[in-house]
């Protein structure tokens, strides 16, 4: 498929429902850049700061202290919080946003997680796409990746990240994480292979890019 139109392609996912796996086949077949936890290096260094600022507050939104304003407020783009750890989580958010932005200024992209269909939600051609799955699927491919952990600590783990994703969505947004009206298209990884799911997306971009 040609890219000489810009366009970008955001993957919000449940922990162990495959979108990195997704995201990184469509960028393949594609031709185009990816994005995902290297998103937190690129932004550190060109916000000045330590890449473990970044670790720390990857996909969490701030602590629960009084002074907390969600931002499903609409007061700004950024969380206004005042209290320990508020200042770096604000920083990170803010140098993670404007890197999102300069990404998608440089051509199209698979662009997974950190709200990056909520920052880019004034721009046309970004195509917004959830994956989710069943417990036990996902617990497979949470597995599958750290043969380590036991079922007990992968469904626990699963849980905790589903809940932290959930809670910085929510918060750095006036959107709801996972909502079906929040995306373009939602998929449930169990029921056809990632391959499948990749050429429904394809398929639907060429339309979705054409009319847009």
């Amino acid at each position: 498929m040609s890219t000489d139109n810009s366009y970008v392609i955001t993957v919000g996912r449940a922990f162990g429902a495959g979108g990195r796996e997704l995201g990184q086949l469509l960028a393949r077949r594609l031709g185009i850049a990816y994005y995902d936890k290297e998103l937190l290096i690129d932004a550190a260094g060109h916000a000045g700061m330590d890449a473990s600022i970044f670790e720390l507050n990857d996909e969490r939104a701030p602590g629960l202290f009084s002074g907390l304003q969600p931002l499903s407020m609409g007061l700004s783009s950024y969380a206004l919080y005042a209290g320990p750890g508020g200042a770096s989580g604000e920083r990170v958010y803010r140098a993670q946003s404007d890197f999102i932005r300069a990404m998608a200024d440089r051509g199209p992209c698979v662009i997974v997680g950190r709200t990056a269909d909520y920052i880019l939600r004034d721009r046309p051609r970004v195509l917004n796409i959830f994956l989710h799955a069943p417990e036990d699927d996902c617990l497979r491919r949470i597995m599958a990746r750290d043969p380590h952990l036991t079922i007990d600590k992968a469904r626990n783990l699963r849980r905790r990240t589903n809940k932290l994703r959930a809670e910085f969505y929510n918060f750095y947004t006036d959107r709801t994480w996972g909502a079906a009206d929040t995306y373009h298209l939602c998929f449930d990884t169990s029921a056809i292979s990632t391959e499948d799911i990749a050429d429904i997306v394809e398929a639907y971009l060429k339309k979705f890019t054409s009319q847009s």
